[in-house]
């Protein structure tokens, strides 16, 4: 892991570059509320603020969300005014070894860029005048819920409406069944929920990840979580934890935009990211180095898999191809063309014969992997696809959809077998290894989970952040059955028939954890009796 120093500082010098290096010309003395402060608010405040002191994985115990806590540096000053030779600050930007140059596996900053912020050193730091019409807020990250004004979100079922006051809700762009099928790791903005299936209830959160939670996995081995994201225009975010305790292995450095897809070789000791920088990397777990860097794709690299025994791997991206790729060289060996339209999504059939891929062409494509043909073609879904998953036998196909829908595929004839109501917009799906339930993530804050052989519909799971280590939380079955955090529950409005009931103990027996968890199995229970 990397010392504290270098760590506290790369966010902030990562992205100065885009903050200072194209903007006009500034003022002759530079000022931290002028000059320093938007480009720290805009590209830093997100990992170094007060709020994240403890969470040193992210802030490396350094905060710049204001000018005292940039004074005060961390475990040790990076800032002397008036001596900018002497302050970490500067130097790091001109260190003559690139393993300790600031910003890290990059160019560096022009020197336009490095002079400015030179000179705002050498004049003393000075603050300047503070803006009238600042809102005294350094935190550029969308509101967190429950910190914010709340907005009634409605949970449905077929006896009673239940109404909470925990919105807006961030979407759930990720989804993830553990090997065994035990847990279901779920990532919204800021945050990784990991649910243990058979009690039906989370038992981890993992809140020291950097922005956006674009994709996770499971290691096949099950023993480690990959969480991949970051922020937009700025470094990506790709992070292991131990699936024992969960604490952070290490964080994987590198990609100079956020990482979109992930996936892990069937050995479980490489990892695969597809990156906003247009690139491919190919990750050694256990040392953390990069194996490869393949950069054949002209635009963003959305999503990324490997082929059944990690011999190759194959690629989807906004330039509107599929790319093979071996993976102990880095070279591309085949080119799938002929879309019209960016690819999101690609999945590879377990016994590697085929290529699935799909995107803002919703229909999804199968293409012989040995000769990039397209051999079939499937309607499905009536708007962009964003993401495809098959069980780990190849009998199960699941795809999620801006149509509200995700679909589960006849594996065979590439037809639909079951159309599922997501009731939002499916940014992501998974299916168990055992290909029995489909769990998707939705724009609207809630991942749902089906059976796949009935497609019915078992769960509706909601987590969001408390004073408690796993947070407040509510699973929901469709015959209006509940299992919650006791302290979200005190907090419900209930309506059946859509008036209120006279007593609140007319929705009690719905407060059943039990048949929660019977439903979440699969099995069919009484329905409910409300008087």
């Amino acid at each position: 892991m990397m010392n504290w120093v270098r760590h506290s500082i790369l966010g902030f010098l990562t992205l100065s570059a885009l903050g200072l290096g194209g903007s006009s010309a500034p003022a002759a003395d530079p000022t931290y509320w002028q000059d320093v402060r938007p480009v720290l608010r805009r590209n830093c405040t997100v990992c170094h603020k007060e709020s994240k002191l403890r969470e040193l994985e992210i802030s490396g115990g350094l905060a710049l969300d204001t000018l005292e806590a940039i004074r005060k540096g961390g475990k040790r000053p990076v800032l002397k005014p008036g001596k900018p030779d002497e302050s970490l600050f500067i130097t790091l930007l001109t260190h003559q070894a690139a393993n300790r140059r600031m910003p890290l596996d990059a160019d560096p900053l022009p020197d336009a860029t490095i002079a400015l912020l030179r000179k705002w050193v050498e004049r003393g730091a000075p603050e300047g005048q503070k803006p009238k019409s600042d809102d005294n807020s350094s935190n550029v990250t969308p509101p967190t819920p429950g910190r914010t004004r709340k907005l009634p979100i409605r949970f449905t079922s077929k006896v009673a409406e239940l109404t909470l006051p925990i919105g807006p809700l961030p979407p759930v762009a990720a989804v993830a069944f553990s090997p065994d099928g035990k847990q279901l790791a779920t990532g919204i903005y800021g945050r990784v929920t990991i649910w243990d299936m058979a009690h039906v209830q989370p038992v981890k959160v993992l809140t020291n990840v950097l922005g956006a939670v674009n994709d996770l996995k499971f290691s096949p081995d099950g023993r480690t979580l990959a969480v991949a994201g970051g922020q937009p225009s700025a470094r990506g975010d790709l992070r292991l934890f131990d699936t024992k305790s969960y604490q952070l292995i290490r964080a994987l450095g590198g990609h100079l935009d956020t990482v979109s897809g992930i996936d892990w070789s069937p050995d479980s000791s490489k990892l695969l990211s597809a990156s906003f920088d247009k690139t491919v990397r190919l990750w050694d777990v256990k040392t953390g180095a990069v194996l490869h860097t393949y950069t054949g794709h002209s635009d963003v690299v959305y999503a990324v898999r490997f082929g059944p025994r990690g011999e190759w791997y194959a690629t989807a991206s906004k330039d509107r191809t599929t790319r093979i790729v071996d993976a102990k060289t880095g070279i591309s060996q085949l080119t799938f063309s002929g879309n019209n339209d960016e690819i999101l999504a690609v999945a590879v059939v377990p016994d590697g014969s085929q290529v699935v891929t799909s995107g803002m062409e919703p229909q999804l494509s199968w293409w012989n992997a040995k000769t990039a043909a397209r051999e079939k073609r499937q309607n499905g879904h009536g708007v962009a696809v964003y993401e495809l998953a098959f069980n780990s036998t190849g009998t199960v196909l699941v795809s999620a959809g801006a149509d509200r829908r995700v679909n589960i595929w006849n594996t065979k004839t590439g037809t639909v077998l079951k159309p599922l109501s997501a009731e939002a917009v499916a940014f992501a799906v998974a299916v168990d290894a055992t290909g029995q339930r489909v769990a998707a993530g939705g724009a609207d804050g809630l991942t749902r989970v089906w059976d796949v052989a009935s497609g019915r519909q078992l769960l509706t799971l909601w987590d969001g952040p408390s004073e408690s280590p796993v947070g407040e939380w509510l699973a929901q079955t469709p015959e209006g059955y509940l299992a919650a955090a006791p302290t979200l529950t005190p907090r419900a409005t209930w309506k059946i028939g859509g008036k209120p009931p006279v007593k609140p103990a007319v929705t009690s027996p719905l407060m059943n954890s039990d048949l929660v968890i019977k439903i979440s199995r699969g099995e069919t229970v009484p329905p409910p009796v409300l008087k």
